[in-house]
């Protein structure tokens, strides 16, 4: 199918007797929730995350941020974390509403975490060898939480702190790509500023997008995900309310001319000899929304076609354009790079995701499934390259 040789069964670089203590296993947090719009998926791809760690290897620590920031102890009960009747779970569904404060130390010499509780002495749960933040959007996935375990010496899975920052921020992210060489579509900013001193510029900007690429616009937060917060806009007059949902999320908006052409996606996984690309997917347009939105992708499910429906040729061409997409932000471990096939016959690079949705519907697992790696060995493989690196300029 490729040129790119596909993974059967990756092999651990580090045994599972690696930590500070001899014959201890290594205890992984599991970092998830947190302040974001995407609070909840992020809690579902804990789920089932811890659901496929396997505990023989390693022990886990579930560690939910709430809504609004506070660190606690949780369940990790899948039951409990999976969306029901349509509604996504909550880390305050998950800790005991008396539940003290976790901390990590900033200290690189010291990895224990510490449960604070109001008048009693705190409680060290002991050392954290690696942390797996399973954080969408902001405060989490932008290269915050990142820049926080850096301080504390803690490896973890994934980006680094730029590449995060890069992967979250959708107008930088295609500023790096366009400087690498990668096509984006037609789209413009507005900034916070721009629409506070002048918002019938900044509105004019996004007509005159309109007037050069024809309607529809999609009108989206700049750094959020999982499609909140974005607006599918068919004419004037239903701008301002899309800019209004958008900036209800981001006080920055990126505004999109829509790219005819078919959605492609395609994972990348870091290995011993460097990135690889798993077979792509296509996501099909789905029948009961307008595009690819959050009902879609998660509530609905919307199935994904897993390998996607391409020739050898393109086949080839988007798994080699999503390691340069991984490449040209720097990234570590993992990346869902997404494209779209225009009808000219040429991939458009859409955006990256540098922790992509990790539920068991989800396009990333799936596409690395059907490439020859399980969810499970997935997931170790996740652990044991982030055991591998150390903190810290690289």
């Amino acid at each position: 199918m490729s040129s790119q040789n596909l993974p059967q069964s990756p092999e651990s670089p580090l045994s599972s007797e690696q930590s500070s203590e001899p014959g201890r296993k290594p205890r992984v947090a599991v970092v998830f929730g947190g302040r974001s719009s995407e609070h909840g998926i992020s809690v579902v791809t804990a789920g089932a995350i811890m659901s496929a760690v396997d505990r023989t290897k390693y022990d886990v620590l579930p560690i939910g941020i709430t809504r609004d920031g506070r660190w606690v102890l949780t369940s990790d009960d899948p039951a409990r974390m999976a969306i029901t009747d349509r509604q996504v779970p909550d880390v305050d569904q998950l800790a005991d509403s008396a539940q003290g404060a976790v901390t990590l130390s900033v200290d690189p010499g010291n990895r224990d975490v510490v449960v604070s509780e109001p008048g009693a002495v705190p409680t060290v749960l002991g050392e954290v060898d690696v942390v797996f933040p399973v954080l969408h959007g902001p405060y989490g996935e932008d290269g915050t939480l990142q820049g926080l375990l850096e301080l504390s010496g803690v490896p973890y899975v994934g980006a680094g702190v730029l590449s995060s920052a890069v992967g979250q921020d959708k107008e930088y992210m295609k500023r790096v790509f366009t400087s690498f060489g990668l096509k984006v579509g037609p789209y413009v900013v507005i900034r916070p500023r721009e629409w506070e001193q002048d918002e019938s510029a900044a509105r004019k900007k996004i007509i005159d997008l309109a007037g050069d690429h024809g309607w529809p616009l999609f009108v989206k937060p700049a750094r959020a995900g999982s499609s909140i917060g974005i607006t599918k806009v068919d004419d004037l007059s239903g701008l301002d309310e899309a800019i209004a949902e958008a900036r209800r999320h981001d006080p920055k908006i990126l505004v999109e001319a829509a790219l005819r052409g078919r959605e492609i996606e395609c994972g990348v996984l870091e290995f011993e000899d460097g990135p690889r690309a798993s077979v792509p997917a296509e996501i099909p347009p789905p029948d009961a929304h307008a595009y690819y939105d959050f009902e879609a992708k998660y509530i609905d499910s919307t199935p994904g076609i897993v390998p996607a429906p391409l020739t050898a040729e393109e086949t080839d061409e988007v798994r080699r354009l999503a390691v340069e997409a991984f490449e040209a932000a720097s990234c570590e471990g993992l990346v869902r790079a997404d494209f779209f096939l225009t009808e000219d016959g040429e991939f458009v690079i859409n955006e990256i995701n540098t922790m992509p949705g990790f539920t068991p519907i989800s396009m990333y697992p799936a596409m690395w499934q059907a490439s020859g790696v399980s969810y499970a060995e997935l997931v170790d493989r996740l652990i044991q390259a982030a055991l591998s690196r150390s903190t810290g300029l690289r």
